[in-house]
């Protein structure tokens, strides 16, 4: 059924209200709830349903500047359920205002199930799924007229804003949660834009990006240039790799930021996967997608070599932790190098769709039914049960949640230990992260060769080593059990934190810290920074004791992050500001950063 959109009231201060609008004249419904203001931006306001689209007008026809937006609706139109439709501003011809820099040519503002708007953030995680932007968020906290009056906007630029609450609402109660602010004299136009001839908004540097997510065919060329990387490195190669992966994630209707992390991780499969993810982290992709489009960079490159058909599906379940499935082969098949390559990646898909891990987050009803089940439980006691919960259906162990619930039990009472084990390269904040955790104990190798005399002294690091983990062993057994642990104790709670303080910039290195925890049974936390090179040696040089330039060249070469789920219980990644920007093994990070699937 076709349904148009309602007619926003406008604010009683909104200097844009004609004689025959619409006016707020009750806030009321908006009084003392949860609000988000949006930029009102100046298109068509047009619906897209499973079927079809219209205009706000439900008998709108042809005009030229709705054909871009029919060409969205086929490509997202069968991800739309039945009954649902998108609401949104087609902003493709120009209008009174002159947009040069667009994300896209259309933008969701409203999601409806029926008769029923969804609250944002469920609005915004449902566009993010069709590779549709949202407008820029100005505000969002309960709602005050004083600070929405204060509002800084740019009338030459922008058209105004819309407030709606955060909570969903009934088609029915919507003049009462959504208002709107317009600037005056908004049309400054003398002919109507349906009368004029069709002039293109400008749209930005992302917006490869966002029709990649939508479904459109990849420019591989503007996709480099978005990731901030010159697009004269484009090679014929690569722009092969991007068709066939593109092709490939068309077949298994993958689309958002899944799509996307696919298509760059066939366009970018030749870079270092550590310095890529860095690179990625700091544009305008974001901590969660640049470390899995690294993940998938590294992870298919296994894929093309021969495994052992006993192991093969504990491997596939371990990789589900860190990748979309579906995706990962796609990427593979993609970036074989040779007939032998691409037929083992054959021989895996077919392994993969046998054991049920094809879907886009197939250890998702595990996972799910096993945090419901212990609901209520510390964080840190769910996380370290999924981990090991997710390892024994690996090995075959467990096959449902009940299994995953018994096979749990004894987790539930915690007292375990935590090791927090920081890992990145030197400058890249790891122990000023550290610092600021709520640790009972700190073991840095950096303040073992002080003691020792010189921080820089690396004759002795086989002795400073073997001190180290001599007192991890020591101070996770005093944390065990919550004796003089900050975090909690038994009866729900883990026990006391220990912070482990070394580069340990590669495999080999973590494990031997990974033993000690495994003797002490603790809940192991891998803290991954994430920070460009030229940052690094940036800031090398404003350090108290920097590093000489060829030993941090020496750890860039040498640095591989650990991959989600398969060296520790959950993992942290940092970025360069110094905070957490995405969670693997543990509850899906914040809105804003786009998170994907959870591990």
């Amino acid at each position: 059924m076709r349904t148009h959109y309602p007619r926003t009231p406008h604010l009683p201060w909104s200097p844009g209200a004609a004689a025959d609008d619409v006016r707020a004249a009750d806030l009321s419904g908006l009084a003392g709830r949860e609000v988000v203001v949006t930029e009102k931006l100046d298109g068509e306001n047009t619906t897209l349903y499973r079927d079809g689209l219209h205009a706000r007008s439900l008998d709108s026809g042809h005009h030229p500047s709705r054909a871009w937006v029919k060409g969205l609706q086929g490509r997202i139109g069968p991800l739309i359920p039945e009954g649902r439709r998108v609401c949104g501003e087609n902003l493709y011809a120009r209008h009174s205002l002159a947009y040069t820099d667009l994300e896209s040519w259309f933008y969701g503002f409203s999601v409806w199930d029926g008769e029923h708007c969804l609250d944002w953030d469920a609005t915004t995680a449902f566009l993010d799924r069709l590779g549709i932007p949202a407008p820029r968020v100005l505000w969002r906290g309960t709602f005050d007229e004083r600070a929405l009056r204060k509002l800084p906007l740019d009338p030459a630029r922008q058209e105004g804003y819309v407030v709606r609450t955060v909570a969903g609402f009934d088609r029915a109660a919507f003049g009462r949660h959504v208002a709107k602010w317009v600037r005056g004299g908004h049309v400054q136009t003398d002919t109507h834009w349906m009368y004029a001839a069709v002039v293109e908004n400008g749209l930005g540097a992302t917006a490869p990006l966002w029709a990649v997510r939508s479904g459109a065919e990849p420019d591989p060329a503007g996709l480099l240039e978005a990731v901030g990387l010159p697009a004269q490195d484009l090679t014929p190669r690569a722009a092969e790799r991007v068709a066939e992966a593109a092709g490939r994630l068309g077949s298994l209707g993958r689309s958002g930021d899944t799509r996307l992390a696919g298509v760059l991780a066939a366009l970018l499969h030749d870079r270092r996967r550590a310095a890529l993810a860095a690179r990625l982290a700091a544009g305008p992709l974001g901590m969660p997608v640049a470390r899995r489009v690294a993940d998938l960079v590294g992870l298919s490159t296994r894929l093309h070599r021969p495994y052992p058909d006993e192991d093969r599906r504990a491997g596939l379940v371990r990789m589900a932790a860190a990748a979309d499935p579906g995706v990962l082969h796609a990427v593979a098949a993609a970036t074989a190098p040779d007939a032998e390559a691409a037929e083992q990646c054959a021989w895996s898909l077919l392994h993969t769709e046998e054991a049920g891990l094809l879907g886009p987050d197939p250890l998702a009803p595990l996972r799910d039914g096993l945090r419901a089940a212990l609901a209520g439980a510390a964080p840190e006691v769910a996380d370290r049960c999924w981990a090991e919960a997710r390892e024994a259906y690996a090995r075959g162990r467990i096959g449902t949640v009940e299994e995953a619930v018994a096979a749990t039990w004894r987790l539930r009472e915690g007292g375990f230990p935590q090791l927090v084990q920081l890992v990145g390269p030197s400058g890249s904040g790891k122990s000023t992260f550290g610092r600021a955790l709520p640790a009972d104990a700190v073991v840095a190798l950096d303040d073992l060769r002080a003691a020792r005399g010189s921080r820089a002294d690396q004759r002795a690091n086989a002795d400073v080593l073997r001190e180290g983990l001599d007192r991890l062993d020591a101070a996770l057994a005093a944390a065990s059990g919550g004796r003089g642990g900050t975090t909690g104790g038994p009866g729900g709670g883990p026990g006391g934190t220990v912070v482990w303080d070394a580069t340990s910039l590669t495999g080999p290195q973590r494990s031997l810290v990974r033993s000690v925890a495994a003797r002490r049974d603790a809940l192991v936390t891998q803290v991954v920074v994430l920070v460009e090179e030229d940052e690094l040696v940036r800031r090398n040089r404003s350090r108290a004791h920097p590093v000489p330039a060829e030993v941090l060249a020496g750890q860039l070469r040498r640095f591989v992050p650990p991959y989600a789920g398969q060296e520790a219980h959950r993992t942290w990644y940092v970025g360069a500001a110094g905070t957490v920007e995405d969670t693997a093994g543990g509850p899906v990070g914040r809105r804003g950063a786009r998170t994907g699937q959870e591990a």
